[in-house]
């Protein structure tokens, strides 16, 4: 009887040691955060300091560059995604797979941070003559989606010009699309970006 009781105060304790570590452990892996890092960070940087996240091609996201000329002057832009998901705001400031930000540049210059496909250019970021808009894609803790060393952006050229007698204006804005297939490379400025040309008058 006694060697039956010091087995089970044995397994006792054995037990109550393994339930301690698994506790532990557990709380490690429960935390939320994907032990694997998405993506090679690289040493290139865009404009502003923020380093490219670069991912296989497979894996990319992609974006497109639509804009118009609207109604009351200003310029409509519309984007296209693939494998890619708008960050709410608030989001943690960690890089996800296809997950993240667009940033819309007028040559060169930050004017907006986008967590939608539609946004509204006012016409006094866009003066009088050719410009180049551009689309690139972040993640949420402010890296570059990027492959094979350029980052995941389109960019449309348009031509804006003073109204004339007739104040409707027209245009044929430059379009860029994301990749179809995973062979395809993403947009991005010099590299496979959009082709034809944009004009307003």
């Amino acid at each position: 009887m006694s060697c039956t009781r010091g087995f089970l105060a044995m397994l006792a304790v054995c037990a109550l040691l393994a339930g301690t570590a698994g506790c532990g452990s557990g709380g490690a892996a429960g935390d939320g955060v994907s032990p694997t890092p998405v993506g090679r960070v690289l040493e290139d940087r865009d404009q502003e300091g923020r380093p490219y996240r670069e991912v296989e091609r497979k894996d990319a996201p992609g974006v497109g560059i639509e804009v118009q000329p609207d109604a009351a002057g200003g310029w409509d832009v519309r984007l296209t995604v693939r494998r890619f998901r708008f960050s709410p705001t608030g989001a943690a400031a960690r890089a996800v797979a296809g997950r993240g930000v667009a940033h819309l540049y007028v040559d060169g210059r930050l004017v907006a941070r986008l967590r939608a496909r539609d946004h509204r250019l006012a016409d006094e970021l866009v003066p009088r003559g050719t410009h180049h808009v551009t689309v690139r894609l972040y993640a949420d803790d402010g890296t570059v989606w990027a492959v094979d060393g350029a980052p995941v952006e389109s960019t449309a050229d348009i031509t804006a010009s003073k109204p004339g007698p007739d104040p409707a204006p027209s245009a044929d804005a430059r379009r860029g699309t994301p990749p179809d297939t995973a062979g395809d490379r993403p947009r991005t400025r010099g590299r496979g970006s959009p082709d034809r040309a944009g004009k307003a008058s």
